[in-house]
């Protein structure tokens, strides 16, 4: 999307749902009640017995959605908290050099660089390649596995291609070896149905806003019986997982963005499903030489990634004042940098410099997803032959 005067909020196409939601608006109500409500959740006097009440309701709408017990639920400030806190928190600081750890080279930096962190200071880290997809293959997580492995950490769904991982497979494996497993939901929740227990996995994390609740909460999921040793030290908060006062506001705003996310996750998947494939079957129609990236039927209901090879993908977006989406790679001068989840699928830099990522969401229509699609074509056919109109490149028509 080009830089310029801010755009009304009818003025643009929001096909970027992966980056960030809008907050659902029972959730927004939710949270406007609730500020009213200033007790601390720890205090034992009404006001302090609200808030908890509050805090915990919200927890049980969390858990209803992940398909476990209240208990193991501990609320975060974001999904990149509760990854940190379950890398960091299987180390034994005082011997890190006796951890292994094993995580794939598709993951967010909310994995990748806590773990380049932990080889700093000694702990051993495997990152296994994918296929082609981006998938990891599970086989290669149980060559990978060695006497001092300590947790595995796979994604669930990939941020940039929506390629789902097979990690029912991937625990199976772990339970025989009784290695604890850990996943990034931050995609799929809201998205997927999720089952902690039919997944197999022992910590699951939740970003608050990719599933149209607030930024600045997020969840993570503990089995029972699994231990960690907590990031943040204080007081006895969230069982004793996470120290400082309860946000009680945020925290509601997820557990109602939770409630409305399984009340309409079917409806949202057909939905959203019928746009992407749309979206997908207009863009390859009329864009020559199109690319997908990522699994074509293994991936979010929701994501398109596509590359239009030898474009870059930047100056496409920059041309189309009214589409808001994002890309993977940046161009600096004729050096092409891709993102590092397109460089371990092994796409060509020809390929990869044109990626388009383009997710859909709750706030779009088909009328939406037609336009969208007209815009992109128009766009890419004007960089390819030169402009036919002098209004082109501001995406309207």
């Amino acid at each position: 999307m080009s830089r310029g005067k801010p755009m009304e909020k009818r003025d643009f196409i929001y096909l970027d749902h992966n980056a960030t939601t809008p907050i659902d608006p029972d959730a927004v109500e939710a949270m406007v009640r609730v500020m009213e409500e200033f007790g601390n959740p720890s205090c034992s006097y009404e006001l302090g017995i609200r808030a908890k009440a509050a805090v915990e309701d919200s927890r049980r709408r969390v858990a209803d959605l992940l398909g476990c017990d209240g208990e193991e639920v501990i609320f975060t400030s974001g999904g990149s908290e509760s990854n940190n806190m379950v890398l960091k928190g299987v180390v034994d600081f005082r011997s890190p050099e006796k951890c292994h750890i094993i995580t794939s080279a598709v993951e967010h930096p909310a994995i990748l660089n806590p773990a380049l962190f932990l080889m700093e200071l000694g702990a051993e880290v495997t990152f296994l390649g994918v296929d082609g997809a981006g998938r990891v293959d599970p086989e290669e997580v149980r060559r990978a596995i060695r006497s001092d492995t300590r947790l595995i950490s796979i994604m669930l769904a990939n941020n940039e291609t929506g390629t789902l991982e097979p990690i029912d497979e991937i625990s199976a494996i772990a339970r025989e070896r009784e290695i604890p497993i850990h996943t990034d939901a931050a995609q799929a929740v809201g998205k997927i149905p999720i089952d902690v227990h039919a997944l197999g996995v022992d910590f699951l994390s939740v970003a608050g806003h990719k599933l149209y609740a607030p930024k600045g909460i997020g969840a993570l999921f503990i089995r029972k019986g699994r231990k960690l040793t907590p990031l943040i030290h204080g007081a006895a908060q969230e069982r004793g997982n996470r120290a400082g006062t309860e946000n009680v506001i945020l925290s509601v705003g997820l557990g109602v963005a939770c409630n409305t996310a399984k009340a309409r996750l079917q409806s949202d998947r057909i939905m959203m499903k019928e746009m992407r494939d749309r979206l997908e079957t207009l863009l390859f129609d009329g864009v020559e030489g199109l690319v997908l990236n990522g699994h074509p039927r293994e991936r979010l209901p929701n994501t398109l990634n596509v590359s239009v090879p030898g474009l870059p993908g930047s100056e496409i977006l920059e041309g189309i004042h009214g589409l808001c989406a994002s890309t993977g790679a940046a161009c600096h001068g004729k050096s092409v940098r891709l993102s590092h989840v397109l460089s371990a699928m092994s796409v060509s830099p020809e390929i990869g410099m044109g990626a388009l990522r383009l997710t859909v969401g709750r706030s779009n229509t088909m009328e939406q997803i037609d336009k969208a699609a007209e815009w992109i074509i128009r766009r890419v056919k004007e960089m390819r032959n030169g402009p036919s109109a002098p209004d082109h490149r501001h995406g309207q028509g």
